[in-house]
């Protein structure tokens, strides 16, 4: 029985796991952090644990749908403190505005954004998800969101993108830490080899 238990929770662990990569599957993978959870992937993860599944605004109606047919429950109505489920946009910077702040490239969960520090920036309209996130970043309002010419959702290229750029900032996280680590432990020697030549000093004059 003891030995059971551990096999028990793994059991459930993959359970939840191919339950909430289906949820993935179904949703639009915008990254807009309307469902008050920081991705698609983490609303996936709620959704499995038990979390209400009518919390996606971009993938409105026909999401809430699909989710309550996969999941065998009810069909919900989209909460409106989420936002309301609109047509597809794409960001627009007004280049002549920009400063080159890089903010908005910061704030782009799919890395659609390109330019570089005081350069001016513009957005890739099919990498763009819409999820408008950039827009409270720009410190001069110089981004709209306007109606995309192309409507269909990019959503696995968006949910890879997703991915790639959390890798990257990750990898950046602990290069980050490895040299910081290393800067003081280079403090710390240069510290101790100065102790180390003030104790010589103070033996070598009695």
């Amino acid at each position: 029985m003891v030995q059971s238990y551990p096999i028990q929770c793994s059991q459930h662990e993959n359970i939840i796991l191919k339950i909430s990569n289906q949820i993935d599957a179904i949703l639009p993978q915008t990254q807009c952090t309307q469902c008050g959870h920081p991705d698609c992937k983490a609303y996936a993860e709620a959704i499995a644990g038990g979390e209400r599944h009518n919390q996606c605004p971009p993938g409105g109606d026909a999401v809430i749908q699909q989710l309550a047919e996969l999941l065998n429950r009810e069909v919900l109505v989209l909460n409106p403190n989420n936002g309301e489920h609109k047509p597809k946009e794409v960001a627009f910077i007004r280049e002549d505005e920009c400063i080159g702040c890089v903010k908005c490239i910061k704030a782009c969960p799919v890395d659609a954004i390109i330019g570089t520090g005081k350069m001016m920036h513009t957005v890739l309209d099919y990498d763009c998800s819409g999820c408008g996130l950039c827009v409270p970043a720009c410190p001069v309002d110089c981004i709209d969101m306007n109606l995309a010419v192309d409507q269909d959702l990019h959503s696995d290229y968006w949910r890879d993108a997703h991915q790639r750029r959390e890798l990257r900032l990750a990898d950046k996280d602990r290069l980050t830490n490895k040299q910081h680590q290393k800067n003081l432990q280079n403090k710390q020697d240069y510290i101790a080899a100065a102790v180390a030549r003030s104790k010589n000093n103070s033996s070598s004059h009695p």
